[in-house]
């Protein structure tokens, strides 16, 4: 019985030791520390998930040790409790005790699944007092580029965004398939090419947040990373108004996405003063057309 207890005072001394280092240290971990609505309700689905499954693994870890130290080799508990006939237990104890916690546990965690997955759906608008704020997302070979269609400018792994307000990213790939996140904002979605998926992220308080890819898409995968900059209102307003009288930041025209587009690693910042806005349509489109229309799309323009 010694022996049981101290096995069982140990599993629960490591369990809360690994609890209290990750809670010590969630401000550095991005999905402990959200600073963003979306990213809020899905550290409480996680720490939910989590709480709810410990009730079954922990108990189970217990008797794992705890069995296993009872009936080892050579043990004298094992010879005394020896039952070779035994096949159940009344009602009350443990054939119950071993289905309807778990079954339970369960059922609530396919409740908490099913309404979490519609509330946190990427492509369900957030509610807000300020109009969102439309970002297309292009994923190349290995770089981040972003459209700002209402400003006219675009960027190059950053992104500068206003506070309380609802971002609606539209997402792509014009290279391998990859996978976009903002940890400390939000849940991640797949770029894919062809196609266009859709994240509404927030971010509730100034700052700067990594965004990275998810996705291991090539050698260059590893600096395919940004930085998201939330900022007031009138700081984004006057970033804006910046970078579209930036001298140095070019156009995106067509033939500088074209550049854009080669393969390159570990790609630096970079900003443009105007954007084509057939930039982003024409990149899902070509993959969506015959090689003949594709040709006679290049040579029109």
């Amino acid at each position: 019985m010694k022996g049981n207890l101290l096995l069982a005072w140990l599993a629960a001394l490591v369990v809360a030791a690994l609890v209290w280092f990750a809670w010590l240290h969630r401000a550095s971990i991005a999905l402990l520390s959200p600073s963003g609505i979306v990213a809020l309700h899905e550290r409480t689905v996680l720490l939910v998930t989590v709480g709810l499954s410990a009730l079954i693994v922990i108990p189970v870890f217990i008797m794992l040790f705890s069995f296993a130290w009872h009936f080892r080799a050579g043990g004298e508990e094992a010879h005394k409790r020896h039952n070779p006939n035994w096949d159940h237990d009344s009602w009350w104890t443990t054939e119950y005790m071993w289905w309807l916690p778990p079954a339970a546990i369960v059922a609530i965690l396919a409740v908490v699944a099913w309404q979490s997955s519609h509330a946190l759906d990427p492509y369900k608008p957030l509610a807000s007092a300020n109009a969102p704020v439309t970002i297309d997302v292009i994923a190349l070979e290995w770089k981040w580029l972003f459209i700002y269609p209402q400003q006219g400018i675009a960027t190059v792994n950053f992104l500068e965004i206003p506070e309380n307000t609802p971002i609606h990213f539209m997402i792509t790939s014009d290279a391998p398939m990859n996978s976009f996140w903002v940890p400390s904002l939000g849940g991640q979605i797949m770029a894919m090419q062809g196609m266009t998926n859709q994240l509404y992220l927030e971010a509730d308080k100034p700052g700067t947040f990594r965004g990275l890819s998810a996705n291991i898409s090539g050698k260059g995968f590893s600096g395919m990373n940004f930085d998201v900059k939330a900022v007031s209102q009138d700081d984004f307003i006057s970033w804006v108004t910046s970078v579209q009288h930036n001298p140095a930041a070019p156009a995106l025209s067509q033939d500088e996405y074209a550049k854009l587009a080669v393969p390159s690693e570990n790609v630096p910042e970079l900003s443009f003063s105007s954007v084509d806005q057939n930039v982003y349509t024409a990149s899902i489109m070509k993959y969506m057309m015959t090689p003949m229309q594709g040709m006679q799309m290049a040579t029109s323009s």
